[in-house]
């Protein structure tokens, strides 16, 4: 609820706001937590939640995930990016760890803190039977992704060929 809360009116990736995010969050995050897998953290104004931050745990890193923020923090000032970097490094730091990742997503206040950009790597398996299925999706990812970059450029063109006064 928070997240939807802090995205109201901006920007957001649309699959956040559907029904079955949500409930695939809660089906997931509770059986991560009790495994070690991923934290939850709260922050509290009195005592109500205004924040709260969902850190994937791995053996050599400390992933911030997801987080909601009410609006009021923001209103109030608050830097609630320094509280959820704060907090992920916190498990950063945890024996054996030693590296905090922003995950995917070149979002804007990723760049303040000069983040290391490291390519997303994937390694796709699949038996004979569904092998065909998978080239199917990656044929797809690609047409996709093409697509994009071809919009994108014409896009480009257009607005330099508009020109100004």
């Amino acid at each position: 609820d928070l997240h939807r809360l802090q995205w109201r009116g901006r920007k957001v990736t649309g699959e956040h706001l559907r029904t079955r995010f949500r409930e695939h969050l809660v089906r997931a995050v509770g059986p991560m937590v009790r495994s070690g897998d991923a934290v939850v953290t709260e922050f509290r104004m009195a005592d109500e939640v205004v924040a709260v931050d969902v850190t994937l745990l791995a053996h050599r890193l400390a992933g911030g995930y997801l987080y909601g923020a009410h609006p009021r923090l923001r209103e109030r000032k608050a830097d609630v990016a320094v509280m959820l970097l704060d907090t992920c490094a916190e498990y950063a730091r945890a024996p054996g760890r030693g590296a905090l990742s922003l995950l995917r997503g070149n979002e804007p206040y990723k760049h303040h803190w000069r983040p290391e950009p490291v390519p997303n790597q994937r390694l796709l398996l699949a038996r004979r039977r569904t092998a065909p299925l998978l080239a199917a999706t990656v044929a797809d990812a690609a047409a996709r992704r093409r697509g994009k970059e071809l919009l994108r450029r014409r896009a480009e063109r257009e607005g330099s060929a508009g020109g100004g006064t």
